[in-house]
């Protein structure tokens, strides 16, 4: 196969969004729901870069099994209801598993920082 490409790539950040996938290591991280434990394999970050805005981590998909086997899916929101800042709440283990995304995105000019004292 022969390929070729010409011009100059410009990339504007007017409403970009970036999802990155993990594959996590089995028994490494557990989700809990309504006493339930539930051992997700598979995590899909979203970023979002709107104008000149920072990179902000809005959600994280999970990809999970149940104690019977079962494969489930969690959607976990990390902005708070208003899109001003980080949700309260959230386990940091859930923030862990968003910087290690943040770090896979760094090709992108993603930089993350976990929110929270510094």
């Amino acid at each position: 196969m022969e390929l070729s490409a010409t011009g100059e790539p410009v990339f504007e950040k007017e409403d970009t969004q970036v999802h990155v996938g993990l594959d996590l290591l089995p028994g490494s991280f557990t989700l809990t729901r309504d006493g339930e434990n539930f051992e997700p394999y598979h995590a899909l970050v979203q970023f979002a870069g709107v104008r000149e805005n920072p990179w902000a981590a809005q959600e994280v998909k999970f990809s999970a099994k149940g104690p019977d086997g079962r494969r489930v899916a969690f959607t976990v929101d990390l902005l708070n209801d208003s899109w001003s800042g980080p949700r309260e709440g959230l386990p940091e283990a859930i923030w862990k598993v968003v910087a290690l995304a943040a770090t896979s995105a760094g090709d992108v000019g993603i930089t993350y920082t976990t929110p929270g004292p510094a």
